[in-house]
């Protein structure tokens, strides 16, 4: 299915399958590495099931996409720079399409925007990024399933630190004045997610 999706869009800007086709293999590589226990391609179908429902509300569809595709292409728990990293990726890839700068600026803004999740002047930038975050106000089952494949993707480290640091990302969700800054997301996730929230705050605090 993302296949199809990635392919079928590329190829509005190239008429070269092999090339196409390359740069979804790289795509799919990257995301299906042994440590990618959430941040993989169930993640991006995630994504792309998710703004479809809002496709009409998206100004620029393609670009959306590109982000899909491109906003964790680089990813390692190690490291802090992660979406500059993806955002670069996107940026020659895009360059290579021939696409126009101000397309590719606003595919830039979205990915860095999943660094700190904080409210953009662009709407597509705050569909994207609430998107990237509706796991938070998923069913405490799924929500489950998703914390523990997080801890999973960090298991270098030894649970007195990642504790800590989770505690400190998710008390930074909690602190915004509101998760999700569209009010399509923000009426039908915001309470659960803050409550999933808390919930995750009090089992690492025992």
């Amino acid at each position: 299915m993302l296949k199809e999706v990635f392919i079928s869009l590329v190829s509005k800007y190239s008429v070269d399958k092999e090339y196409a086709d390359s740069l979804w293999d790289q795509i799919a590589r990257n995301h299906s590495k042994k440590n990618r226990y959430y941040h993989n391609l169930s993640h991006l179908e995630n994504l792309y099931q998710n703004l479809l429902l809002i496709k009409e509300e998206i100004l620029d569809w393609d670009i959306i996409l590109f982000a899909i595709f491109y906003h964790d292409f680089v990813y390692n728990v190690l490291k802090q720079d992660n979406e500059e990293k993806s955002a670069q990726k996107a940026i020659d890839i895009l360059r290579s399409l021939s696409i126009d700068p101000e397309r590719i600026q606003l595919c830039k803004e979205i990915i860095l925007a999943t660094k700190g999740h904080q409210i953009s002047k662009d709407k597509d930038v705050n569909y994207f990024t609430d998107t990237d975050l509706s796991i938070l106000g998923s069913s405490w089952e799924d929500y489950k399933t998703y914390y523990r494949n997080v801890r999973r993707e960090y298991k270098y480290y030894p649970d007195f630190m990642y504790n800590k640091g989770r505690i400190k990302v998710l008390k930074h969700f909690l602190d915004m004045s509101r998760i999700f800054k569209t009010d399509y997301f923000y009426h039908r996730l915001e309470n659960q997610a803050k409550n999933n929230l808390r919930q995750e705050i009090h089992l690492l605090s025992k």
